[in-house]
């Protein structure tokens, strides 16, 4: 029988493998089949040690294979099995297992917001089970000594705390360190951020590199899309938070609902220069509160010992016109009543010198800052010209030759037999006669 018998043949007998790789081209060159968008189901979500990545989208109609070589896509670390995904892929024919599949480019989750969100819920419902929301906040310092402020560099929002800082205490010492606040690696990065800061609030550390220790810290970003935010919504960055050895302030800006990092920090900000306007204080407004301080503190002793006075001098007259049956109750009263005044006036001067001596101290605290800070580059000034000092190399046993000129002489070439020399000392100098010249090895 002939084999064209009932048959409209397309070719002649070929190859499995010839006929495998025709229709492989095919598919290829058709643009139809090419950067198509397709939604599924993920199953059989595998990826391989070779770095490439197999999985088959599913839906109620139909399936087909997948794969995602090595490098040529991001993959989103919440896609897993049995997530609802789009991917954009070209069709392909695997010609030695003869299988059509999808060589994807392209993959996102199709409802990723969804799935964080649930992920968040499921995250604070944790906290709160092991009692990390309800657990007592960290003091935050009345005036701050050095801030480490996290966030990113170079960022509008760096530049906004940086000069609100300035503005409000200038010379507050801080420490920034700039991390990536969004992406695939900002949790890692404000992590990192947060155990630096934290390293720096131990006094040993601190000492070491001349400053004083971290006592808050700032970590935030400004605003952007859920998405550009959900770094604060994560389980290693919040645990970090908890984990500090200072106050931490949460400062993200957003008009969204609160951010797992704001229930878990030390104090909320609305937005980073909110930070700064909540924990560092007015200078300005500082001084002006101290020297009101001392001007109150005068006014109410004097208005004390006025009434006192006052008191006692009415008192005095009453005594000497009352009868004689009276004075014995008269004298008790004046005796109770200047016991009294006298507490009294103790306890209202005890309470202002308090208040004084609180004021008192943070002025000093900030002279002795700016005083240290003018120490340490002083003594770095005169150490370094110390070491550039040439009489420290005389104190040493070296010597320096000159002619009589004063021209310095550093080679043999510029002497000459029985020319007169002199020898500069560490505390003088003497003259001398050159009789015999011995040059060395050009190359020592």
């Amino acid at each position: 029988m002939s084999m064209r018998d009932g048959y409209d043949l397309t070719t002649g007998p070929i190859p499995v493998g010839q006929f495998v790789n025709l229709v492989r081209n095919t598919l290829r060159h058709d643009k139809l089949f090419q950067n198509q968008v397709i939604t599924g189901e993920i199953t059989q979500w595998k990826r391989h040690s070779n770095g490439h990545t197999y999985f088959t989208l599913i839906d109620s109609d139909g399936q087909i294979s997948a794969v995602i070589w090595q490098g040529r896509c991001a993959i989103d670390p919440l896609i897993e099995e049995g997530s609802v995904v789009v991917v954009i892929a070209n069709l392909d024919l695997w010609a030695k297992a003869g299988k059509i599949q999808l060589v994807v480019s392209k993959i996102a989750l199709v409802n990723k917001l969804g799935i964080l969100e649930e992920r968040k819920k499921q995250l604070i419902t944790d906290l709160r089970n092991e009692g990390l929301l309800d657990r007592v906040r960290r003091q935050l310092p009345t005036i701050p000594k050095h801030i480490a402020i996290i966030t990113g560099s170079g960022s509008a929002a760096l530049a906004d705390m940086n000069r609100l800082i300035e503005n409000r205490w200038p010379g507050l010492r801080r420490t920034i360190i700039g991390v990536m606040v969004q992406g695939e690696n900002a949790p890692s990065e404000i992590v990192r951020g947060l155990l630096a800061a934290s390293k720096l609030s131990d006094p040993e550390i601190a000492a070491r590199l001349n400053c004083p220790p971290v006592d808050l810290i700032i970590v935030g970003r400004g605003g952007g899309a859920p998405e550009d935010l959900w770094a604060f919504n994560l389980e290693p960055v919040v645990r970090a938070i908890v984990a500090a050895q200072v106050p931490v302030v949460s400062a993200v800006g957003h008009e969204s609902d609160l951010l797992v990092s704001d229930l878990v920090a030390d104090l909320r900000a609305s937005t980073p220069s909110n930070a700064v306007e909540l924990v560092v204080p007015d200078y300005d407004y500082h001084q002006m509160l101290n020297l009101s301080l001392f001007e109150r503190l005068d006014d109410a002793s004097k208005r004390i010992i006025i009434d006192w006075r006052n008191n006692l001098q009415l008192l005095q007259s009453r005594l000497l016109n009352a009868p004689l049956r009276g004075i014995y109750n008269a004298n008790q009263y004046v005796s109770d009543l200047a016991n009294r005044l006298s507490n009294i006036v103790a306890g209202r001067l005890a309470q202002e010198r308090q208040q004084l001596q609180r004021f008192t101290t943070i002025i000093q605290l900030a002279t002795q800052k700016k005083l240290a800070d003018e120490t340490t580059r002083l003594a770095i000034l005169d150490t370094s010209l110390n070491s550039s000092n040439p009489r420290n190399v005389l104190h040493r046993g070296y010597s320096m030759i000159t002619d009589k000129s004063g021209e310095v002489i550093s080679k043999t070439g510029d002497l000459i037999e029985g020319q007169q020399i002199i020898l500069a000392l560490a505390d003088g100098s003497a003259k001398a006669t050159v009789d015999d010249i011995e040059k060395g090895d050009k190359n020592e």
